[in-house]
């Protein structure tokens, strides 16, 4: 019986560890799409036809507060995790490509 305790108080930290481990993860990625966002020119996200600077910065500044202010909140991470994701490999792509012309 004690060891079968000891086994769920260990598998329970192990989840623990891995369960704020992708939180800090997840928010290092919306922090990351944020900054970039901040930094890219209103002018390339109209010419590349993806929203509006003003747009990006709501929805992944929303989304970053919202994960810390509700950090257990499955829902909403899940949420600003698919918009810092669509940012990152459809917008930004097409930003830094037009940035290079």
């Amino acid at each position: 019986m004690v060891v079968a305790a000891v086994d769920a108080y260990l598998a329970f930290r192990i989840e623990s560890y891995i369960t704020t481990g992708l939180w800090y993860v997840l928010l290092v990625v919306k922090a990351f799409a944020l900054g970039d966002s901040v930094f890219r020119k209103d002018e390339f996200f109209v010419a590349a036809d993806k929203q509006n600077k003003v747009f990006w910065l709501l929805v992944l500044g929303v989304f970053f507060v919202l994960h810390l202010v509700f950090g257990n909140s499955i829902f909403l991470n899940m949420i600003g995790t698919v918009a810092a994701l669509v940012y990152l490999i459809d917008v930004r792509p097409t930003l830094r490509a037009m940035h290079q012309r």
